[in-house]
């Protein structure tokens, strides 16, 4: 029986859930957004794109959901992240398609540029995307889940970090290789591209990814 159910099964709907639930559904939407920005990585010069940052995020909620809620509702959530994604997909779309006003195009014509360019993303990348997320995030969960073992009542902080640390770092190797290889391959070597992608996102799946399940497990309780 996992932490928050009861004997029958069923869920307890706590307020704990529903700010996941909050949190996960902003994430999907932002990720692609801020992943147009590639920042550094200090003191190395690997690069990534900060979109990562939101997507680690998806990682924790739906790893911290699988410790709490069990493994079943955590892949669900993964499944259900597709609705925010596609709604703001489609608004995004659609707001493109609206002519700008004639205010706009006379005195912020270098807004509207910034703002078309960062929103419009070729068909390959608008296709990796969901398709890395929805592997990534799901093997995250198994691994995750497969790792605790037959553990259900297990508090160990210590091995909560480990086991989120492992599965993060294997998901977003993964994520790496189906994003590059789906959005860039036969346009130029992908190569250096991949390996630094992947080194980078496993290096802060290992330093961010532990603690954070840790925190918001205890926020999570604190919340219930």
């Amino acid at each position: 029986m996992t932490d928050t159910q009861h004997p029958t099964g069923s869920l307890t709907f706590s307020r704990s859930l529903l700010f996941m639930l909050l949190l996960y559904g902003g994430m999907t939407v932002v990720a692609g957004v801020l992943a147009y920005k590639q920042v550094q990585l200090w003191p190395s010069n690997l690069a990534v794109e900060a979109g990562i940052f939101a997507f680690l995020i998806l990682v924790v909620i739906s790893s911290t959901v699988a410790q709490l809620f069990g493994e079943g509702l955590a892949k669900r959530i993964v499944w259900w992240g597709f609705v925010p994604l596609g709604v703001s997909s489609a608004l995004m779309t659609l707001v493109l398609a609206l002519p700008a006003s004639p205010e706009m195009l006379q005195f912020r014509a270098s807004d509207l540029a910034a703002f078309e360019t960062v929103l419009s993303q070729t068909p390959r990348i608008m296709a990796a995307g969901p398709a890395a997320y929805l592997v990534s995030l799901l093997l995250n969960v198994w691994l995750f889940s497969r790792l605790r073992g037959k553990a259900e009542g297990e508090t160990s902080t210590l091995g909560l970090m480990i086991r989120g640390g492992i599965a993060s770092a294997l998901s977003q190797a993964i994520d790496s290789v189906i994003f590059v290889t789906l959005a860039f391959y036969g346009e130029f070597d992908i190569t250096n591209l991949l390996i630094g992608q992947v080194i980078a996102k496993v290096v802060l799946s290992l330093v961010l990814v532990p603690p954070l399940i840790a925190l918001f497990v205890r926020l999570a309780r604190k919340l219930d």
